[in-house]
């Protein structure tokens, strides 16, 4: 199968961003006319600004400018496109941070809501972040059946949970996709473990399209290293710094023969988390 992720620096502007998203697709090289896999980064329309901001351009799962405007992008292409994140409006008064998956004709087969939010501390510029303030977790793992094979899908730092993880594996992922916007400190320390380690456990190819570089005037600052990361934890193709394109066309069979070889879901002795039941 061919895969693609774009490495990008968005902004706060949304017009901008959805431009040079849709330059990088015309330039991507389609080697046939085989299902081409393209994974967009975590908050890639809408990167930063107050929560004001992100209500503003929040829509509903029926009606939304942004999703629309993504789905546009598959179909005007001719690729299944994972549309990074957009915010999707909650009951509570905040938003969703919500993952789709759209295929080559642009019509939606499947999304996820982030499960895990970044209320963290970090020794960087911006030193603290809620993402609770203005996201509302989501509820349920998305499992989604593709011509490239079962998709489970995560968002940027649900990678530090391993738990969901698993649970996708048992829900049939074969390919986890994990759009992201690490920080650089964070980055640094712990990305490519993170993805190696979930790949590994969960003999899966792990997608991950990040941000990088410097936001808005240098108020935040993210880490890139967009990578895929094949079932047997080797990294097949990295694009460290800068923005763009990396690509690989990758075996799916090589998860059907490490699992045979290696059948570690079947020797494991825990109960599966609870997680697998909230399962789309």
């Amino acid at each position: 199968m061919q895969v693609s992720l774009l490495q990008c620096q968005s902004s706060r502007d949304v017009s901008q961003n959805l431009s040079f998203i849709s330059e990088q697709l015309k330039q991507l090289s389609k080697a046939d006319d085989a299902p081409h896999l393209v994974v967009l980064p975590e908050c890639c329309l809408l990167f930063g600004g107050h929560e004001s901001q992100q209500l503003a351009h929040a829509g509903s799962d029926q009606s939304s400018v942004l999703k629309e405007a993504l789905a546009n992008l598959a179909r005007t292409y001719g690729v299944y496109l994972v549309a990074g994140t957009i915010p999707i409006l909650a009951d509570d008064g905040r938003v969703y941070s919500r993952s789709y998956l759209f295929d080559d004709q642009g019509d939606t087969l499947g999304h996820y809501d982030k499960l895990h939010l970044f209320d963290v501390d970090v020794a960087d510029g911006t030193g603290q972040y809620r993402e609770s303030d203005t996201f509302c977790p989501g509820e349920r793992i998305t499992v989604i059946d593709t011509p490239f094979g079962r998709i489970g899908m995560s968002i940027c730092y649900d990678l530090r949970f391993p738990e969901l993880f698993r649970a996708m594996r048992a829900a049939g992922a074969e390919i986890i996709v994990l759009p992201a916007a690490f920080t650089k400190v964070t980055g640094v320390a712990h990305w490519m473990p993170l993805l190696q380690a979930r790949a590994i456990e969960n003999q899966c190819f792990v997608l991950a399209a990040a941000q990088w570089g410097q936001h808005n005037q240098g108020s935040r600052e993210t880490w890139g290293h967009s990578c895929i990361v094949g079932p047997w934890g080797e990294v097949i193709a990295k694009k460290a710094e800068q923005v763009g394109w990396v690509s690989a066309k990758v075996d799916a069979k090589a998860v059907e023969a490490i699992r045979a070889k290696m059948p570690v879901a079947q020797h494991n002795r825990f109960s599966l988390p609870q997680l697998i039941a909230k399962c789309d």
